[in-house]
Protein backbone atom coordinates (compact mmCIF):
# COMPACT_ATOMS: atom_id res chain seq x y z
CA UNK A 1 0.00 0.00 0.00
CA UNK A 2 2.86 2.35 0.80
CA UNK A 3 4.52 1.65 -2.53
CA UNK A 4 1.38 1.42 -4.70
CA UNK A 5 -0.64 4.33 -3.28
CA UNK A 6 2.22 6.48 -2.06
CA UNK A 7 0.81 6.84 1.46
CA UNK A 8 2.91 6.95 4.58
CA UNK A 9 3.50 3.92 6.74
CA UNK A 10 1.60 5.55 9.61
CA UNK A 11 -1.48 6.13 7.38
CA UNK A 12 -1.31 2.60 5.96
CA UNK A 13 -1.15 1.02 9.44
CA UNK A 14 -4.06 3.17 10.62
CA UNK A 15 -6.15 2.12 7.61
CA UNK A 16 -5.38 -1.60 8.05
CA UNK A 17 -5.64 -1.53 11.86
CA UNK A 18 -2.07 -2.73 12.43
CA UNK A 19 0.39 -1.66 15.08
CA UNK A 20 3.42 0.11 13.68
CA UNK A 21 5.62 -1.93 16.02
CA UNK A 22 4.40 -5.09 14.31
CA UNK A 23 5.42 -3.82 10.90
CA UNK A 24 8.75 -2.45 12.08
CA UNK A 25 9.71 -5.56 14.13
CA UNK A 26 13.01 -7.12 13.08
CA UNK A 27 13.68 -10.57 14.61
CA UNK A 28 16.98 -10.82 16.41
CA UNK A 29 19.23 -13.68 15.47
CA UNK A 30 19.53 -16.16 18.38
CA UNK A 31 23.04 -16.61 19.65
CA UNK A 32 24.16 -19.40 21.95
CA UNK A 33 27.79 -18.40 22.20
CA UNK A 34 27.58 -17.53 25.90
CA UNK A 35 25.74 -20.76 26.73
CA UNK A 36 28.27 -22.78 24.72
CA UNK A 37 31.17 -21.14 26.52
CA UNK A 38 29.63 -21.80 29.94
CA UNK A 39 28.92 -25.44 29.20
CA UNK A 40 32.35 -26.08 27.71
CA UNK A 41 33.96 -24.48 30.75
CA UNK A 42 31.96 -26.68 33.13
CA UNK A 43 32.52 -30.01 31.36
CA UNK A 44 36.22 -29.26 30.99
CA UNK A 45 36.55 -28.63 34.71
CA UNK A 46 34.06 -31.32 35.81
CA UNK A 47 33.91 -33.99 33.07
CA UNK A 48 31.80 -36.41 35.13
CA UNK A 49 28.83 -34.13 35.85
CA UNK A 50 25.64 -34.49 33.86
CA UNK A 51 23.13 -32.01 32.48
CA UNK A 52 21.23 -31.12 35.64
CA UNK A 53 24.38 -30.58 37.64
CA UNK A 54 25.65 -28.29 34.89
CA UNK A 55 22.33 -26.45 34.65
CA UNK A 56 22.09 -25.75 38.39
CA UNK A 57 25.69 -24.54 38.48
CA UNK A 58 24.84 -22.09 35.70
CA UNK A 59 21.71 -20.91 37.52
CA UNK A 60 23.69 -20.40 40.72
CA UNK A 61 25.92 -17.99 38.81
CA UNK A 62 22.90 -15.77 38.18
CA UNK A 63 22.45 -16.71 34.52
CA UNK A 64 18.69 -17.22 34.31
CA UNK A 65 18.54 -19.29 31.16
CA UNK A 66 15.63 -21.65 30.67
CA UNK A 67 16.54 -25.29 31.19
CA UNK A 68 15.14 -26.18 27.74
CA UNK A 69 17.49 -23.71 26.10
CA UNK A 70 20.49 -25.01 28.00
CA UNK A 71 19.54 -28.62 27.27
CA UNK A 72 19.17 -27.90 23.55
CA UNK A 73 22.73 -26.56 23.44
CA UNK A 74 23.94 -29.36 25.72
CA UNK A 75 22.68 -32.06 23.35
CA UNK A 76 23.87 -30.22 20.21
CA UNK A 77 27.37 -30.23 21.70
CA UNK A 78 27.04 -34.00 22.38
CA UNK A 79 27.95 -33.55 26.03
CA UNK A 80 25.53 -36.21 27.28
CA UNK A 81 27.13 -38.71 29.62
CA UNK A 82 26.71 -42.21 28.31
CA UNK A 83 24.53 -44.18 30.65
CA UNK A 84 25.79 -47.52 31.81
CA UNK A 85 23.48 -50.14 30.41
CA UNK A 86 21.67 -52.16 33.02
CA UNK A 87 22.58 -55.80 33.11
CA UNK A 88 19.48 -57.76 32.20
CA UNK A 89 19.23 -61.09 33.94
CA UNK A 90 16.92 -63.80 32.65
CA UNK A 91 13.73 -64.31 34.60
CA UNK A 92 14.17 -66.78 37.43
CA UNK A 93 11.35 -69.04 38.52
CA UNK A 94 10.28 -68.59 42.13
CA UNK A 95 10.68 -71.92 43.90
CA UNK A 96 10.14 -73.08 47.45
CA UNK A 97 13.34 -74.02 49.26
CA UNK A 98 13.79 -77.69 48.46
CA UNK A 99 14.67 -79.97 51.36
CA UNK A 100 16.95 -82.78 50.10
CA UNK A 101 16.28 -86.35 51.11
CA UNK A 102 19.90 -87.54 50.98
CA UNK A 103 23.49 -86.43 50.68
CA UNK A 104 24.66 -85.02 47.36
CA UNK A 105 21.22 -84.07 46.14
CA UNK A 106 21.64 -80.30 46.43
CA UNK A 107 24.72 -78.18 47.04
CA UNK A 108 24.57 -74.45 47.65
CA UNK A 109 27.46 -72.18 46.64
CA UNK A 110 28.04 -68.55 47.56
CA UNK A 111 30.77 -65.93 47.91
CA UNK A 112 31.79 -63.73 50.83
CA UNK A 113 34.34 -60.93 51.04
CA UNK A 114 36.40 -59.27 53.76
CA UNK A 115 39.62 -57.27 54.20
CA UNK A 116 43.03 -58.04 55.61
CA UNK A 117 44.73 -55.75 58.13
CA UNK A 118 46.50 -53.85 55.34
CA UNK A 119 43.21 -53.16 53.52
CA UNK A 120 43.53 -55.77 50.79
CA UNK A 121 40.22 -57.37 49.86
CA UNK A 122 39.90 -61.12 49.73
CA UNK A 123 37.04 -63.49 48.93
CA UNK A 124 35.71 -66.76 50.27
CA UNK A 125 33.95 -69.41 48.21
CA UNK A 126 31.69 -71.53 50.44
CA UNK A 127 30.05 -74.81 49.41
CA UNK A 128 27.39 -76.46 51.58
CA UNK A 129 25.52 -79.75 51.25
CA UNK A 130 21.91 -78.76 51.96
CA UNK A 131 20.98 -82.18 53.34
CA UNK A 132 23.12 -82.20 56.48
CA UNK A 133 24.39 -78.57 56.31
CA UNK A 134 27.94 -79.84 55.93
CA UNK A 135 30.42 -77.17 54.87
CA UNK A 136 32.25 -79.01 52.10
CA UNK A 137 34.86 -76.41 51.28
CA UNK A 138 36.02 -72.86 51.97
CA UNK A 139 38.27 -71.46 49.25
CA UNK A 140 40.15 -68.26 50.15
CA UNK A 141 42.00 -65.98 47.75
CA UNK A 142 42.22 -62.43 46.45
CA UNK A 143 40.39 -63.41 43.27
CA UNK A 144 38.05 -66.35 42.64
CA UNK A 145 36.93 -66.40 38.99
CA UNK A 146 34.73 -69.01 37.32
CA UNK A 147 37.64 -71.32 36.47
CA UNK A 148 38.60 -71.38 40.14
CA UNK A 149 35.04 -72.39 41.06
CA UNK A 150 35.22 -75.25 38.56
CA UNK A 151 38.60 -76.32 39.92
CA UNK A 152 37.18 -76.54 43.45
CA UNK A 153 34.24 -78.61 42.21
CA UNK A 154 36.64 -80.95 40.41
CA UNK A 155 38.57 -81.31 43.66
CA UNK A 156 35.39 -82.20 45.58
CA UNK A 157 34.41 -84.69 42.88
CA UNK A 158 37.47 -86.82 43.64
CA UNK A 159 36.45 -87.76 47.18
CA UNK A 160 32.86 -86.65 47.57
CA UNK A 161 31.17 -87.12 44.22
CA UNK A 162 28.95 -84.49 42.63
CA UNK A 163 25.40 -83.36 43.43
CA UNK A 164 22.31 -83.56 41.28
CA UNK A 165 21.59 -79.84 41.77
CA UNK A 166 23.76 -76.82 42.47
CA UNK A 167 21.92 -73.74 43.77
CA UNK A 168 23.57 -70.34 43.23
CA UNK A 169 22.74 -66.64 43.01
CA UNK A 170 23.16 -64.49 39.90
CA UNK A 171 26.80 -63.49 40.40
CA UNK A 172 29.03 -63.16 37.32
CA UNK A 173 31.02 -66.27 38.25
CA UNK A 174 27.84 -68.37 38.29
CA UNK A 175 26.11 -67.10 35.14
CA UNK A 176 29.26 -67.79 33.14
CA UNK A 177 28.95 -70.08 30.12
CA UNK A 178 31.98 -71.99 31.39
CA UNK A 179 30.25 -73.10 34.58
CA UNK A 180 27.04 -73.82 32.69
CA UNK A 181 28.94 -76.02 30.24
CA UNK A 182 30.75 -77.84 33.04
CA UNK A 183 27.45 -78.59 34.82
CA UNK A 184 25.86 -79.89 31.62
CA UNK A 185 28.88 -82.10 31.02
CA UNK A 186 28.41 -83.67 34.46
CA UNK A 187 24.58 -83.82 34.28
CA UNK A 188 24.14 -81.28 37.08
CA UNK A 189 21.14 -78.94 37.18
CA UNK A 190 22.33 -75.37 37.82
CA UNK A 191 19.49 -73.60 39.66
CA UNK A 192 19.48 -69.81 40.08
CA UNK A 193 17.60 -67.98 42.80
CA UNK A 194 15.66 -64.82 41.95
CA UNK A 195 17.73 -61.60 42.01
CA UNK A 196 17.56 -59.86 45.36
CA UNK A 197 16.09 -62.94 47.11
CA UNK A 198 18.92 -64.40 49.24
CA UNK A 199 16.34 -66.18 51.40
CA UNK A 200 15.88 -68.60 48.50
CA UNK A 201 19.42 -69.80 49.26
CA UNK A 202 18.80 -69.92 53.00
CA UNK A 203 21.01 -72.89 53.91
CA UNK A 204 24.25 -71.31 52.79
CA UNK A 205 23.19 -67.81 53.87
CA UNK A 206 22.84 -69.16 57.41
CA UNK A 207 26.29 -70.69 57.14
CA UNK A 208 27.68 -67.41 55.79
CA UNK A 209 26.26 -65.59 58.81
CA UNK A 210 28.03 -67.98 61.16
CA UNK A 211 31.31 -67.55 59.28
CA UNK A 212 30.97 -63.78 59.38
CA UNK A 213 30.15 -63.65 63.08
CA UNK A 214 32.42 -66.36 64.46
CA UNK A 215 35.38 -66.18 62.09
CA UNK A 216 35.76 -63.01 60.04
CA UNK A 217 34.53 -60.57 62.69
CA UNK A 218 36.25 -62.40 65.53
CA UNK A 219 39.82 -62.17 64.19
CA UNK A 220 42.06 -59.62 62.53
CA UNK A 221 43.96 -61.34 59.73
CA UNK A 222 47.22 -60.07 58.25
CA UNK A 223 47.82 -62.73 55.58
CA UNK A 224 45.77 -65.11 53.46
CA UNK A 225 47.58 -68.02 55.10
CA UNK A 226 46.11 -67.04 58.45
CA UNK A 227 42.63 -66.85 56.94
CA UNK A 228 42.97 -70.28 55.33
CA UNK A 229 44.28 -71.86 58.54
CA UNK A 230 41.51 -70.43 60.72
CA UNK A 231 38.86 -71.26 58.11
CA UNK A 232 40.10 -74.86 58.03
CA UNK A 233 39.94 -75.16 61.82
CA UNK A 234 36.52 -73.55 61.95
CA UNK A 235 35.18 -75.84 59.21
CA UNK A 236 36.41 -78.95 61.03
CA UNK A 237 34.63 -77.91 64.22
CA UNK A 238 31.52 -76.87 62.28
CA UNK A 239 31.23 -80.26 60.57
CA UNK A 240 32.34 -82.57 63.37
CA UNK A 241 31.46 -81.00 66.72
CA UNK A 242 29.06 -78.10 66.38
CA UNK A 243 25.41 -79.01 67.19
CA UNK A 244 22.88 -77.71 64.66
CA UNK A 245 19.37 -76.94 65.82
CA UNK A 246 17.88 -77.86 62.44
CA UNK A 247 19.58 -81.28 62.67
CA UNK A 248 18.20 -82.07 66.13
CA UNK A 249 21.29 -80.58 67.80
CA UNK A 250 23.59 -83.03 66.03
CA UNK A 251 26.69 -82.20 64.03
CA UNK A 252 26.59 -82.65 60.23
CA UNK A 253 28.89 -85.66 60.56
CA UNK A 254 26.73 -87.38 63.19
CA UNK A 255 23.53 -86.59 61.32
CA UNK A 256 24.84 -88.09 58.08
CA UNK A 257 26.21 -91.20 59.79
CA UNK A 258 22.95 -91.78 61.64
CA UNK A 259 20.99 -91.50 58.39
CA UNK A 260 23.20 -93.87 56.41
CA UNK A 261 23.78 -96.40 59.20
CA UNK A 262 20.53 -98.21 58.46
CA UNK A 263 20.92 -98.13 54.67
CA UNK A 264 24.65 -98.72 54.20
CA UNK A 265 26.70 -101.44 55.81
CA UNK A 266 29.62 -99.20 56.72
CA UNK A 267 30.67 -98.19 60.24
CA UNK A 268 31.24 -94.49 59.54
CA UNK A 269 30.60 -92.20 56.63
CA UNK A 270 32.99 -89.52 57.81
CA UNK A 271 36.24 -90.39 59.60
CA UNK A 272 37.24 -88.15 62.47
CA UNK A 273 39.15 -85.29 60.87
CA UNK A 274 42.39 -83.94 62.23
CA UNK A 275 44.77 -81.30 60.97
CA UNK A 276 47.01 -84.07 59.64
CA UNK A 277 44.52 -86.09 57.61
CA UNK A 278 42.23 -83.23 56.61
CA UNK A 279 44.91 -81.83 54.30
CA UNK A 280 45.09 -85.20 52.54
CA UNK A 281 41.35 -85.67 52.32
CA UNK A 282 41.41 -86.35 48.60
CA UNK A 283 43.38 -89.60 48.99
CA UNK A 284 40.87 -92.06 50.42
CA UNK A 285 38.31 -90.70 52.85
CA UNK A 286 35.17 -92.44 51.67
CA UNK A 287 34.57 -96.11 51.16
CA UNK A 288 33.97 -97.08 47.52
CA UNK A 289 30.63 -98.53 48.46
CA UNK A 290 29.47 -95.19 49.86
CA UNK A 291 30.56 -93.32 46.76
CA UNK A 292 28.79 -95.79 44.48
CA UNK A 293 25.63 -95.44 46.52
CA UNK A 294 25.77 -91.65 46.34
CA UNK A 295 26.18 -91.78 42.57
CA UNK A 296 23.20 -94.14 42.40
CA UNK A 297 21.17 -91.61 44.41
CA UNK A 298 22.08 -88.88 41.93
CA UNK A 299 20.80 -90.93 39.00
CA UNK A 300 17.60 -91.86 40.80
CA UNK A 301 16.97 -88.23 41.62
CA UNK A 302 16.71 -87.30 37.98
Amino acid sequence: MVQENGVSQRQACKTLGLQRSTVQYQPKAKTYDVVIDELNHLVTKFPAIGFWQSYHRIRNKGLEWNHKRVYRVYTDLCLNIRRRSKKRLPARVKQALYKPASINEVWSIDFMSDSLWDGRKYRLLNIVDDYNRELLHVEVDLSLPTLRVIRVLEYLKEFRGLPAIIRVDNGPEFISHKLDGWCKKHNIALVFIQPGKPMQNAYIERCNGNIRRELLNAYVFTTLTEVRQKAEEWMMDYNNERPHKSLGYKSPKDYAEQHYQSTLNVPKLYPQMTNENHSNIEESHLVDKVVDNLKMNEKLYF
